[in-house]
Formats: C-alpha cells, sequence, structure tokens
C-alpha cells in the first residue's frame, strides 16, 4: 500500500523533496498530491514548473535537486510515484475504500490546516487527509508557518485532538549539521519517524554531549534506511 503525500501551497518545498526521497529510498510507494497553491511555491522557490502532463519528467528534476538549489545533487527514481491532480475528487485518495497506508503533508499551510480541521475538502488534498483522519489512518501535518495566531492553533490543536501528528517544520541544531541539506533532512526525518518509516536522513541523539559534532556525509550521500550517519 502506498503513502499519500500531500505538498500545500506554504514555503518549504525542500522538505517535501526530503520526505519523498525518504519514501522511495526506504522502498515505499508514494501517491503524489501537489495543490495548485504548492505549484506556484514550487515555481518560486526552484524555478521548476510542475504540470499534470509531464509530472514525471518535473518530478525527478525536482527531486534531484537539493536543498541549496543545486541540481543534480540526488539520483532519484520515481517509478513508485503515483501521481493525482488536485482537483479530481474521483481520485483513489478521496475514498476511505482506497487502501494507503496513511497521509504525510509537507508542508502543511495554515490554509490548509484549517481546511482539514474544519474538513472543508475543497480539493484532493484536504478530502484525503480528511479521509485519513475518518479511517483512523497516520496523519502527519507538517506545519510550516511563523507565527501562528490563535485560530491556526486551535486548528491545529483540532487535528491533534481528531488523532493526525501535528509536527512543525522546526530544524535541530544537535545533530551536527553543517549544510542546508542537513537540517532539510532532520524535519524529513521526524516525519518520516512519525509515520514509522526507517531512515538514516540525520544523527540521532545518544545522551552524549557534543556527539553532533562528529563529521558526517555531505549532501548528495544519503544513507540507506536504517543506516545512521555516524
Amino acid at each position: 500500500m502506498p503513502w499519500v503525500v500531500g505538498v500545500s501551497g506554504a514555503s518549504g518545498t525542500p522538505y517535501a523533496a526530503a520526505v519523498l526521497r525518504g519514501l522511495l529510498a526506504a522502498g515505499e510507494s508514494v501517491d503524489l498530491v501537489v495543490s495548485r497553491a504548492s505549484r506556484l511555491t514550487l515555481l518560486d522557490e526552484t524555478r521548476i514548473a510542475f504540470r499534470d502532463a509531464h509530472w514525471q519528467e518535473d518530478l525527478r528534476e525536482w527531486l534531484a535537486r537539493g536543498a541549496d538549489g543545486k541540481p543534480g545533487t540526488f539520483d532519484v527514481d520515481v517509478a513508485a510515484v503515483r501521481h493525482w491532480a488536485a482537483g479530481d475528487l474521483a481520485a483513489g485518495p478521496s475514498s476511505g475504500s482506497y487502501p494507503v497506508k496513511g497521509m504525510l503533508v509537507v508542508p502543511a499551510s495554515t490554509a490548509c490546516v484549517a481546511g482539514v480541521a474544519l474538513g472543508l475538502s475543497k480539493d484532493l488534498l484536504q478530502r484525503a487527509a480528511s479521509v485519513t483522519l475518518k479511517e483512523r489512518r497516520p496523519l502527519v501535518m507538517a506545519v510550516r508557518e511563523t507565527p501562528l495566531n490563535g485560530q491556526t492553533l486551535r486548528h491545529l490543536v483540532a487535528l491533534d485532538e481528531a488523532g493526525a501528528v501535528v509536527l512543525p517544520a522546526s530544524p535541530a541544531f544537535y545533530a551536527g549539521a553543517t549544510h542546508i541539506q542537513d537540517l532539510v533532512d532532520f524535519v524529513a526525518g521526524r516525519v518520516l519517524d512519525a509515520a514509522g518509516v526507517r531512515h538514516g536522513l540525520y544523527r540521532r541523539w545518544k545522551g552524549e554531549l557534543g556527539g553532533g559534532s562528529a563529521p558526517g556525509p555531505g549532501p548528495g550521500s544519503e544513507p540507506e534506511p536504517g543506516e545512521s550517519r555516524d
């Protein structure tokens, strides 16, 4: 069964790319939903136009880029990805009878958070997330916004109470980050942790102060699933 990955319009398309690479490296299959707003963000952050008619070519180019925008940083096979148009409310993930493991929304904009919390289902991304909740499947919302107002905080509490994992896109520094890709991979790794997917995207805390100062692999040398970065 695949994981549904929804990409909404918040800034943070490198987070989505890192999560997708991590899922594929772990041998998972992916059902991908890229919202209309996120295509504008992707174009702004990477200069890549994500087109329904050429989605494999555009996805391959996107996932090959590092967080610093350098093309050709990663070599990714997208054969295990199935793309659904954001406006296709008859798509597989819109139904609870369509078998999936769960859904990861990365990044999750405040508009997306509100839509899912209120059950609006205005597009396939929101509908798939609502279905994930009603079917009691894992839903991870990697919210990417700051500061947060009271209304959004109430929506996040509602999602938590409904069973979703609210995961702010908040990188940590104890893992010894030396490159922007390390910070992105930390957030992506925490998303995969919440989903129970094995990965080696960041160095885990082992209870030793200064453990993150040891040199690790640079961007483009992604470990195998389950392999530690130390």
